[in-house]
């Protein structure tokens, strides 16, 4: 196993998006240049919170369809009912009131480059909001695993959960009227995806609660991947030892059908019928992102990774961040999207003030996973960018001794990590919306 001590973590984590020297604010002399930012979530909000905090005289507006971000971050704690979604809960008011971020509470439908403008729709009201720059941080969509059949897959009956809100409610409901000997069946989508951790901790929490609420019960994971595509040493021991006989890992799932109204998905086109279904689908890039053209017919937004603009022709002074940006190697976590946003927001202070982008920025991804309703693991890489490939690549560890040079690995659960786990979500919350 790949391991840091407690302090070479926490020292990695306070590192996300390093720059080699922080930006000059804005000339006073440029009138107020216009950022606007689609989507609050820790990518968005961070943008807006830094481009504020250090470049002077920038008008920013951020844009979402809610006044609060629900962080995906502890939500799988709500699912088993040991948190609230109330504890996830963020306001963007801090960001409005000071660092005068203005706030329109609306959904980005439309963007028209040559303008440079984008087309936001706010209840029954349309319009244009004008942009120097414009950073596109919506997060995920979902690809319907029958595109042939639509609607036979229902989200509404059987929940992904993995957009937080209303979705992780409907998940405890069932989960907690699930009866004792039932099957709970959940899929792992297959990889790049949100949160490479999430899944197995749902998995590891559910059996948890199961374990202690309902022991006749079964928990089935179905993973489209070849394997435990992340903290391989802390959710490969639950598995095997905390929920043998409880807990059963399938990896090469190929999933062909998923009927909701019945609650059976198919692997292989063989039946699998479960008592409560969190089918979570294969993912791509935000709806906004896709409809602009921005992804280049693939699934996700190919970035420059020193600004994270857009690299479709014409398309330069359009950034996108956190999950559906498309750089390779980097994780789709919300740590990484507050990582991305300082690097984007630096380079965009440079370009108003005439400048390059800094040319060796760093970011880094970590997490805490709950593994028991007592316990918890964590995991952290870094990158550094890469002049030759022009992709951030994983930063030797600080560990000399580690095997593996690019990440670092808790050595083994405890309950005091589980207790570090609030302090570095709300760290997190505070960095990003506060």
């Amino acid at each position: 196993m790949n391991t840091l001590n407690r302090r070479q973590f926490l020292k990695a984590i306070a590192a996300s998006g390093i720059l080699s020297a922080l930006p000059r604010a804005v000339s006073a002399n440029i009138a107020a240049p216009r950022v606007v930012v689609v989507g609050g979530g820790f990518g968005g909000a961070t943008a807006a919170k830094y481009l504020r905090m250090w470049g002077g005289n920038i008008d920013v507006t951020l844009v979402d369809p809610n006044p609060s971000h629900i962080a995906c971050i502890l939500s799988n704690l709500v699912v088993t009912g040991a948190s609230t979604l109330a504890r996830v809960t963020i306001p963007y008011t801090n960001l409005s009131a000071v660092h005068g971020v203005n706030l329109v509470q609306g959904r980005a439908v439309a963007i028209r480059p040559g303008l440079q403008q984008v087309v936001i729709r706010s209840g029954t009201e349309k319009f244009a909001l004008p942009y120097d720059h414009l950073i596109l941080a919506p997060g995920i969509d979902f690809i319907d695993p029958n595109p042939a059949s639509p609607g036979l897959w229902n989200a509404s009956i059987t929940p992904h959960a993995w957009v937080a809100g209303t979705q992780t409610n409907v998940l405890r409901k069932q989960l907690a009227a699930m009866p004792d000997g039932g099957t709970f069946v959940m899929t792992v989508p297959k990889a790049p995806y949100r949160c490479p951790p999430g899944p197995y901790e749902r998995a590891c929490v559910v059996a948890d609660y199961l374990k202690r609420k309902k022991p006749n019960s079964k928990v089935l994971v179905l993973d489209a991947n070849p394997g435990i595509q992340a903290e391989p040493d802390a959710f490969g021991y639950a598995f095997s030892q905390l929920y043998k006989g409880m807990l059963t890992y399938e990896p090469n799932a190929r999933i062909t059908k998923v009927d909701s109204a019945s609650k059976t998905i198919f692997v292989d086109d063989l039946p699998v019928s479960a008592s409560v279904l969190n089918y979570i689908p294969n993912q791509k890039a935000g709806k906004i992102v896709v409809g602009a053209g921005l992804t280049a017919g693939g699934a996700w937004a190919p970035v420059d990774v020193l600004s994270y603009a857009s690299l479709v022709p014409g398309r330069e002074k359009i950034h996108i961040l956190g999950d559906s940006q498309g750089s390779a190697n980097q994780p789709k976590s919300g740590h990484m999207a507050n990582a991305q946003a300082k690097v984007c927001a630096d380079a965009i202070i440079r370009d108003f003030n005439g400048e390059k982008p800094d040319a060796s920025p760093t970011t880094n991804s970590a997490c805490f996973s709950p593994i028991t309703s007592k316990t918890a693991s964590w995991l952290t890489v870094g990158f550094q960018y890469d002049p030759l490939s022009r992709t951030m690549v994983a930063q030797k560890n600080a560990d000399p001794n580690a095997p593996n040079a690019s990440f670092g690995e808790a050595s083994k659960i405890s309950s005091d990590n589980y207790q570090q786990m609030f302090i570095w979500a709300d760290s997190m919350f505070s960095d990003s919306f506060m």
